[in-house]
Parts: structure tokens; C-alpha cells; sequence
């Protein structure tokens, strides 16, 4: 009778803790993701410029200087469908020059300015950038595209 009452008092403690689970998770994610965008709110100043620096560096677009990124206020948040990482995709006017002697010199296109998302991580409760540059497109547009990595995050 007594293993019977143990049993049973550990299904149920079993069965509190499982269903009490899910809405635990949920309620830290959303807490996380709070934290997160007022982080990034508040340190956005330096990761443009983080930014900038190093997508200026990376070669890309192929012979072109970059010369200025004017940002835009919209920003979207996704987490990575496989990973649960944090993204912010911010929209970005960049401007560029040609490097003397290469391809794109002479090009009248090439002073156009160009429509692009910048692309931030948010892990270990800080916010990072690669330098990544999704050409042509606004957040909204890079999420579209990339909707079988990414899910949209509710504002």
C-alpha cells in the first residue's frame, strides 16, 4: 500500500512539474527577449559603428569603398529556427565608392545609394555583429527570404 502512495504522489509531482514546464520556458524566453531588445535599444550606437567597421573591411561588394551607412529606425527581431539565436535585422542606406583600378571604376551605378539589412546576434546576453550585409532588401524582406532559418519574433 505505502510503494502504491509513493507511486502515485510521483506521478503527480512528475505531472506538475511538466505541465508547469512550457509556461515556465515561455515566461524566461519572453523575459529574454525584453532584455534583449532593451539592450540592444541602448547599445545600438556602438554596434553601428561595430558595424560599419568591419563590413567596411570585408571586401564586399568586390571593388567598392565603403563610404557611409545612414540607419534607418527599422529594426526586426527573429530567432534562428535550429539554434534559438537572437537576430536583429536593421535597416541601412549605404553608400560606396570605387576602388581605383578595379572593376566597378567609371560605373555611374556605383554612386547609387544601396538598400540593405544589417545583421546582429544577440548571445550570453550580448548583443554582436559579424559584419553581415543582406544587399538589397529591408528586414522584412531579408526575413521572407530567409523564413525557413529564421521565425519573425512578436513586437
Amino acid at each position: 500500500m505505502g510503494n502504491w502512495i509513493i507511486g502515485s504522489g510521483l506521478l503527480a509531482a512528475a505531472a506538475i512539474v511538466l505541465l508547469g514546464a512550457r509556461p515556465l520556458r515561455d515566461w524566461m524566453w519572453r523575459r529574454e527577449l525584453a532584455q534583449a531588445r532593451q539592450s540592444f535599444r541602448r547599445q545600438r550606437e556602438v554596434l553601428e559603428a561595430k558595424f560599419f567597421d568591419l563590413a567596411s573591411k570585408s571586401g564586399k561588394p568586390r571593388d567598392l569603398r565603403w563610404l557611409d551607412c545612414d540607419w534607418l529606425d527599422a529594426v526586426t527581431f527573429a530567432r534562428d529556427r535550429q539554434t534559438g539565436l537572437l537576430t536583429a535585422f536593421v535597416a541601412v542606406n549605404i553608400r560606396f565608392e570605387a576602388v581605383e583600378g578595379g572593376d566597378m571604376e567609371g560605373l555611374a551605378a556605383v554612386g547609387n545609394i544601396r538598400d540593405a539589412a544589417a545583421v546582429f546576434h544577440y548571445q550570453g546576453g550580448h548583443w554582436g555583429t559579424g559584419g553581415r550585409t543582406l544587399f538589397n532588401m529591408n528586414p522584412a524582406d531579408a526575413l521572407v527570404r530567409l523564413q525557413s532559418q529564421f521565425e519573425p519574433l512578436p513586437t
